[in-house]
């Protein structure tokens, strides 16, 4: 393993922000690694890679760069930095070449429940309060599913279409969380790119929210691989 320990690079998904991260920064800090979370502006892919990117710059140590949901395809396309030793998807999207979120959602698996996003409006999208929690946060205790129903942060809609022009995933080696309730990112279609990736799987009974859910579980998965780094 190297001396020096791996750094983590936490990137967020769409309709939330990097602050749903503190619990597995907390346990990943408690367990030796240093940890930055990316705040993307989610106004477009290429914007979302470039602010990756520059948090991958300011770190001297491999990276582990780790992507949940929309933030996968992120990470797959920051990913082929050269400091970046690691991928981890976390109920993320993990695309291939010429392949986006919108080309990715395109044809779901029948009778998988279609998440609940509303119609964009200048350009943004979010997802029906009213059904914000029972879509992204089952698990998850009403409140917490209440305010992040209210503080949703707005998706570009040209972000849900940036493709990836050069997957991480085939050149470095992933790992990938599949949550088993999940009703944004139906479970076989998790299943199905991890597979494609040749990542390391394992599974975890939570929705799309399990990085929050089950924090413990995210955060071993990425200290698993932070830890194979040579």
């Amino acid at each position: 393993m190297s001396s020096q320990a791996a750094h983590v690079v936490l990137v967020h998904g769409g309709f939330v922000d990097g602050s749903g991260w503190q619990q597995v920064h907390d346990l990943l800090i408690a367990q030796g690694f240093p940890v930055t979370v990316v705040q993307n502006p989610t106004l477009s892919l290429a914007d979302d890679v470039a602010v990756t990117r520059r948090a991958i710059n300011a770190v001297d140590a491999p990276v582990v760069l780790v992507g949940h949901s929309y933030g996968g395809v992120v990470v797959t396309e920051a990913g082929d930095h050269d400091r970046v030793a690691a991928l981890v998807y976390i109920a993320a999207f993990a695309p291939d070449r010429g392949e986006s979120v919108n080309t990715l959602i395109a044809n779901p698996p029948p009778g998988t429940p279609a998440p609940p996003i509303m119609p964009p409006v200048d350009g943004f999208l979010f997802l029906d309060k009213q059904k914000f929690a029972s879509a992204f946060a089952a698990d998850l205790p009403e409140g917490l599913a209440l305010f992040m129903a209210n503080s949703q942060v707005p998706w570009g809609v040209d972000a849900l279409g940036g493709a990836v022009s050069r997957p991480a995933w085939r050149d470095k080696p992933s790992w990938y969380l599949v949550a088993t309730e999940d009703h944004m990112i139906p479970p076989p279609a998790q299943r199905a790119m991890a597979d494609r990736a040749g990542a390391t799987v394992k599974e975890v009974a939570a929705s799309h929210s399990l990085y929050l859910s089950q924090a413990r579980a995210t955060a071993d998965l990425i200290a698993e691989a932070a830890r194979s780094i040579k």
